[in-house]
């Protein structure tokens, strides 16, 4: 084995009695080259695609970002301690009006500032934004993957009962066939099974795409290869029906944006203050000056002393400044900003609500009406096995029934599979909708805790 530009290469020698190596070498590539498809829970597509997420890592990110400006808005009341030095490199050449050091030391803190607890109260609204923006963003990756995850398990379902589909209309095909050319059928009728079973072919090839898509959406999600998932149907748990008449609680992007405002306000009045009150700081410095390299002594009635100490409290009182004035302007026009954003946020989010609840309440009477349906589809296949089985018991009677054929069978199988089908996207659609709506009411963790707990 050999690499060349990083690639690994094999190099192999022909022996005529190693062929059976060869074999099982090649059979081992291909075994690992291709994916491994195995059944993975919700719960854990869930947690993988939270983990995986860019937007939730943002987030993480704006969290620790949030974390800093608090302790920075803090730290400006404890004492920092700064040391320098400087070295002369030429002679001085004169009096450059500044003491010579080799080097000092000073030490600065804030002593009083109203303003600077407003920055401070700003900091910790903004933490709070941060932490309710991850949460927010966990949740929406949580809902995103849930839909993409109990979706691929139900066009699975359609998918097998397509190919049963599949496989009726390909036998009523053969019966029309048959019933065609023994003259009891005119032609247009297996035409029309020609055609159910290529409106079928087309509805499964439809559904192998929309299976395809779904994978690689969860294989994004989660960074798994693609391929890899299989749904377990039992690990998904029944989502909780909500209404809107439920408690709603404070979604986490509305509670995000409403802290931001307030932050946002708390760093206007700030800014406002800082014009109108004075802030008083504290200072202290050490010098070790030198006489090495310069002749500042011949400038001074007496020796410069090498060590030298100065301290003092210093107050700013504001008297006119126009760039903090229109920087408390600015201040109050992005509060201003944020709180009507908060405002409309909320405001879409009880459309929605709204929207849902419409929505919900359709959907409620669809997946009834679509389950009845099935329901009456597998009660008439039972009666035509039936019926083809013993007969329909009044042969031979004048006005009786024509007995039925094999062909009554097929259609009553490729009808009840898709009463079958039918069923189970109208539950997909009040699943995905009662999920939307859990998110929307502020109830996400209940649908969390239905996961964990299954």
């Amino acid at each position: 084995m050999f690499k060349n530009g990083g690639t690994a290469y094999l190099k192999m020698y022909h022996n005529p009695r190693g062929g059976w190596t060869l074999a099982v070498l090649k059979l081992t590539l291909a075994a690992v080259c291709v994916p491994a498809s195995a059944q993975v829970s919700l719960t854990t597509v869930v947690d993988l695609a939270q983990r995986n997420s860019d937007q939730v890592k943002l987030a993480q990110a704006g969290v620790g970002k949030a974390e800093a400006a608090l302790a920075e808005s803090r730290d400006v009341l404890v004492p920092s301690l700064l040391v320098s030095t400087g070295l002369p490199v030429f002679p001085e050449v004169g009096f450059t009006g500044t003491p010579p050091s080799i080097w000092n030391a000073r030490i600065e803190s804030l002593v009083f500032s109203v303003s600077q607890r407003h920055y401070v109260e700003a900091a910790r609204f903004g933490l709070q934004a941060a932490s309710s923006n991850l949460k927010d963003a966990r949740e929406q990756v949580a809902l995103d993957a849930s839909i993409a995850y109990i979706e691929l398990d139900t066009v699975d379902q359609e998918l097998d009962a397509a190919r049963h589909q599949e496989e009726s209309s390909s036998r009523l095909v053969q019966i029309e066939q048959q019933r065609a050319e023994a003259g009891v059928d005119v032609l247009s009728e297996l035409l029309q099974a020609r055609l159910t079973a290529a409106q079928i072919k087309l509805r499964r090839l439809h559904l192998q795409t929309r299976a395809e898509t779904l994978a690689r959406q969860l294989a994004t999600l989660t960074g798994l290869p693609e391929g890899s998932i299989t749904p377990d149907h039992a690990s998904i748990p029944e989502v909780p029906q909500v209404r809107a008449g439920d408690a709603p609680h404070t979604t986490a992007g509305i509670g995000s944006a409403q802290m931001l405002a307030r932050s946002k306000q708390q760093v206007a009045k700030g800014d406002e203050q800082i014009n109108n009150l004075p802030q008083l700081s504290f200072a202290a410095q050490y010098n070790r000056d030198t006489g090495l390299l310069n002749n500042v002594n011949s400038y001074f009635a007496k020796p410069l002393p090498a060590d030298n100490f100065l301290s003092g409290i210093s107050i700013q009182i504001p008297i006119f400044d126009l760039g903090h004035r229109a920087k408390g302007r600015e201040s109050a026009a992005e509060a201003l900003r944020a709180t009507v954003e908060a405002e409309q946020a909320q405001r879409q989010n009880e459309i929605q609500i709204a929207a849902l609840t419409g929505t919900l309440r359709e959907l409620d009477a669809l997946e009834e009406i679509a389950s009845l349906k099935q329901q009456l589809a597998d009660e008439q296949l039972k009666t035509v096995l039936a019926q083809l089985e013993l007969g329909n018991g009044q042969s031979g009677q004048p006005g009786a029934p024509q007995q039925l054929s094999p062909k009554a069978e097929e259609l009553a199988r490729i009808d009840e599979r898709q009463k079958y089908e039918e069923a189970l996207e109208a539950g997909l659609d009040l699943a995905k909708t009662r999920l939307s709506l859990l998110r929307a009411l502020g109830h996400m963790e209940d649908w969390l805790h239905e996961l964990h707990g299954k």
